[in-house]
């Protein structure tokens, strides 16, 4: 039997703190204005944006938990907490969409005139302090998922805010107050499309699913193409965490020679095509008859 455990990572520490940091002064910053200006698009893109923070504090959670050392009790450590904080995130955005619909509902009905120069000017800060967050995780994107993730969350954001900033010109030049609950519907179909796939894949992950990007048959015919190996069952694949996935899976190998390398260099294949980062492998000698008679993915 043979375990792969890969945890290295660069340090994003610090880029998730200044994100962070920044993203939490500019949401107080758009909300107070919105209220201010009478603005729902302001006030619909500061919901936004504080989801926005919610998921960097997720993706910099997940940092963190990766590195505390697992316990007697918690064998993997806090890993898994990353998949229902992000269940929990999702859940509150679409709380959060709904009562931005619903406002915007209401405003077409009965227009509030707001103040587009204000909404230009507020909206413009956001477009760059979204495109300098989404610059701290510029040279981790290629690497961490997890800083992908963050990349892309932020650099979509800032194209949200210039939106708005659209948003705000058109109702300073028509003078048409329906523009702002109507940008707010826009802005709302956008978080609940984001929202929705993060809803659909921490449900996965939670229930153990496959995680998307593997294919678990690709997964099976690296594993049988493997030389010496006969046949393969019990081949399970799961998220320990939004970044981690682990393995297990029992290979019928009779020839032991070369049994050290021959389970170093599957681990590193694994490791390397799938992204796997935590395999256990076990060898058999003989096929198992009850395993075989109950299909290759008995387990």
């Amino acid at each position: 039997m043979a375990h792969s455990h890969d945890h290295a990572s660069p340090s994003h520490g610090r880029a998730f703190g200044i994100g962070v940091a920044l993203n939490v002064a500019y949401v107080a910053l758009e909300a107070g204005y919105g209220f201010w200006a009478n603005s729902l698009s302001l006030l619909a893109d500061a919901g936004h944006n504080l989801g926005d923070v919610l998921g960097l504090l997720l993706a910099w959670g997940g940092y963190s938990l990766s590195r505390i050392r697992p316990t007697e009790r918690h064998t993997y450590g806090w890993r898994s907490s990353t998949i229902l904080a992000a269940l929990f995130n999702a859940l509150i955005l679409l709380v959060a969409v709904g009562g931005i619909a619903w406002e915007a509902m209401r405003r077409l009905s009965e227009p509030i005139e707001p103040s587009g120069t204000t909404i230009v000017v507020v909206a413009g800060i956001g477009v760059f302090i979204n495109t300098a967050t989404a610059l701290l995780f510029l040279r981790g994107r290629a690497r961490d998922l997890n800083v992908r993730g963050a990349f892309l969350h932020m650099a979509a954001d800032a194209g949200v805010s210039l939106g708005v900033v659209v948003a705000g010109l058109g109702i300073r030049w028509t003078g048409w107050a329906w523009i702002d609950p109507a940008s707010s519907l826009v802005i709302a179909a956008v978080i609940f499309a984001g929202t929705w796939g993060l809803l659909r894949e921490s449900v996965n992950l939670a229930m153990q699913a496959v995680p998307e990007g593997i294919d678990p048959s690709s997964v099976r015919d690296f594993l049988s193409g493997q030389v010496g190996v006969e046949d393969v069952h019990d081949l399970h694949i799961w998220a320990m965490s939004t970044t981690e996935v682990a393995l297990t899976a029992h290979l019928v190998k009779p020839d032991p020679a070369g049994d050290d390398a021959f389970l170093a260099r599957v681990a590193g294949g694994l490791h390397d095509r799938f992204g796997i980062e935590h395999a256990t492998i076990q060898l058999e000698r003989r096929p198992c008859g009850p395993c075989l008679l109950s299909g290759p993915g008995a387990g």
